[in-house]
């Protein structure tokens, strides 16, 4: 069955890509374009992924700093003691 008509990927496909690893609607549009166009197809996507193994999500929901949030912290210091 069709997930996204624009670009014509079915449910096997975004299975295929998240067995390969993309563990996210980010990700699978990164793999073959779904959910980039009309965007209709992203609830859908996300269904599909679940709530699977997937390590970055379990490092994010066990309440482990994503890396960018680490690093706009170290900066912030930085930047307010200047400014003073």
């Amino acid at each position: 069955m069709y997930v996204c008509s624009c670009f014509g990927i079915t449910e096997k496909q975004v299975r295929d890509h998240a067995d390969a690893g993309a563990c996210t609607p980010r990700q699978i549009a990164s793999a073959c374009k779904a959910g980039t166009d009309c965007g209709g197809c992203v609830r859908r996507i996300q269904s599909l992924l679940g709530r699977g193994d997937c390590p970055r999500r379990e490092l994010i929901d066990s309440g482990a700093p994503e890396p960018l949030g680490a690093e706009a912290d170290a900066v912030a210091p930085a930047v307010l003691s200047e400014a003073a």
